[in-house]
């Protein structure tokens, strides 16, 4: 289906969404509680189901928080973000092809059915997160999209190793960085293309970068990066480049736009700097940061006193995997274990649940954690930085017992 979306269809449910119709009710109806989020409409582009809307052009769609109480996200509920608009609208298969060069022995040129008969399939189940996910509870605020927590989600990806493909084209001595571009393209010379790196080195040691054509078990739908898109397990989605055309390979180090200054960090151990302050140094984000949250009930839900409640949730990590959730009741004073579901790999979300009984009527906050294999968690207070990236502040939702 997603190569045989109309671009009419599709413009017309890009013009639809920017010119603020809402598709179905508004977020403030679904999710009051949430002062980020209330009066967010909730609409629904081409292959997706209701999403939050965050801008309209470029497309950043959110996904919402009930989705989150199960491991795997539905690809129709996958969050969306673009840098540059236009955007590709549709793509024929018997036309694209993947352009493989720059410091290489041969170029390539790769189409579909290369990808997916002269490499071998990988299966390969990751986290996707936007860098700015959550950027919008930063203290001070900070400039760029203000989301709430769901610019995230967990598939299945299939695809082929990117450490093959380069193998195949013969990465010359003396290569440093290798780029990727979509066919996203800016309206205006003045507007940086969107091309991000990695380091060659990095890449030829790690098997689980993917140059991925299927997602859940099906093709990627077109915003999430038909036909073809980088994944970079346990890094955040920047580098996950969508709608791939063009990997090239360098003898130089890559730092344009993307690169440096954007998607930068402060260079040292936590990413952070005190809030209004500037870091000295910067260096490239790259590994996500350990999180969790409680998808089930939403916050702001009433439950019944002296009756259990089922809490759900999600966490993961960069790359480690997640070992231990806890809960508390009491502002974080004492924690308890949860259930953990089943482990789909390091990358993974990881599904959580346990079964609390509210003794007392009246407000009560529900605090969760977690824990990865090598002991990296959450801390009670958030950390800061001018980018509004790396939050892994414990969370936690209000409910009412009455």
């Amino acid at each position: 289906m997603s190569h045989q979306l109309s671009r009419r269809r599709f413009v017309l449910g890009l013009g639809a969404a920017g010119a603020g119709h809402l598709l179905s009710r508004a977020v403030a109806e679904a999710a009051a509680p949430d002062p980020l989020l209330a009066g967010r409409p909730l609409v629904r582009y081409p292959q997706k189901t209701d999403l939050i809307l965050l801008t309209s052009r470029p497309p950043q769609l959110e996904t919402p928080m009930t989705y989150f109480d199960r491991a795997i996200t539905p690809n129709e509920a996958f969050f969306v973000r673009y840098h540059l608009f236009p955007i590709p609208t549709r793509v024929s298969l018997d036309e694209w092809r993947l352009r493989v060069g720059g410091h290489v022995d041969r170029a390539l040129e790769l189409s579909m059915e290369d990808l997916k008969t002269k490499f071998r399939p990988v299966a390969l189940t990751a986290v996707c997160q936007c860098s700015g996910n959550s950027r919008g509870r930063f203290s001070p605020r900070v400039l760029g999209g203000q989301w709430g927590d769901g610019a995230m989600g967990n598939a299945e990806w299939v695809g082929a190793r990117l450490r093959d493909v380069l193998e195949a084209a013969g990465v010359r001595q003396g290569a440093v960085d290798v780029t990727f571009n979509g066919l996203d393209a800016p309206a205006l010379p003045s507007v940086p293309d969107f091309v991000k790196s990695l380091p060659v080195a990095r890449v030829m040691d790690w098997p689980d970068v993917l140059i991925a054509y299927r997602m859940n078990g099906q093709p990627l739908p077109m915003l999430n990066g038909f036909p073809a898109r980088l994944v970079v397990p346990g890094w955040y989605a920047t580098y996950w480049v969508k709608n791939l055309s063009d990997i090239t390979v360098t003898d130089q180090p890559f730092e344009k736009f993307w690169m440096k200054p954007a998607y930068r960090i402060p260079d040292n151990p936590c990413g952070c700097v005190e809030p209004g302050t500037t870091p000295a140094r910067t260096v490239p984000i790259s590994r996500m940061t350990t999180r969790s949250f409680i998808a089930s009930p939403a916050s702001g839900s009433r439950v019944g006193a002296g009756a259990p409640t089922t809490l759900k949730g999600i966490a993961f990590d960069g790359e480690y995997g997640i070992r231990a959730v806890e809960i508390s009741d009491d502002g974080g004073r004492t924690w308890r274990a949860t259930d953990l579901g089943a482990d789909l790999g390091r990358y993974s979300f990881r599904e959580w649940s346990a079964r609390w009984t509210p003794r007392q009527r009246g407000p009560h906050t529900i605090m969760v954690r977690a824990f990865n294999s090598i002991g990296e968690s959450q801390g009670l207070e958030p950390l800061w930085n001018p980018a509004g990236y790396l939050r892994n502040v414990v969370e936690h939702i209000d409910l009412e017992v009455g």
